[in-house]
């Protein structure tokens, strides 16, 4: 059997402003409408608005989605769909942001406070910290998006 491409989804209350903490997050895009071209400065969730309308999807149907894309096509699409019920319990399957990859030690772990500390600012919430420890692992932070997904800065 040929190796299979993965998006993850992701169930969300706003599909549009999680998918946009995600892009911040990630350095990701939302891709435009097909067939559309993004112009400097365009905003991709605007573009999408009015194509969406332009192709007579009622306004209620309009954010009930959203998608990101690797800029260079190297990482799994991410699909954010809305959802009625909150978020319930803990994840079952988190993300890993790789942000101390190469640091060990007081660098790794500085540099996963950075990040940590610019994710709080666009909307994460910082849960906890590990430190590193030979058998458990180098450290990491767990964090969670605005609406409570817990993930792992590592």
């Amino acid at each position: 059997m040929a190796p299979r491409t993965i998006q993850i989804t992701f169930d969300a209350a706003d599909p549009i402003a999680l998918s946009r903490f995600w892009a911040d997050v990630l350095g990701y895009v939302i891709p435009p409408p097909p067939g559309v071209t993004l112009a400097a400065g365009d905003d991709p969730i605007d573009t999408w608005m009015a194509f969406l309308a332009d192709h007579g999807v009622p306004e209620e149907e309009r954010r009930t989605s959203s998608a990101l894309e690797h800029p260079t096509g190297a990482g799994p699409r991410i699909y954010f769909q809305k959802v009625p019920e909150p978020k319930g319990t803990k994840n079952r399957l988190h993300v890993d942001v790789r942000a101390g990859t190469g640091l060990q030690g007081d660098e790794r772990m500085a540099a996963l406070e950075a990040e940590a500390e610019r994710l709080v600012a666009l909307g994460a919430t910082r849960l906890d910290r590990f430190e590193p420890d030979p058998l458990k692992g180098a450290g990491h932070v767990v964090m969670a998006d605005p609406e409570g997904n817990e993930f792992c800065l590592d």
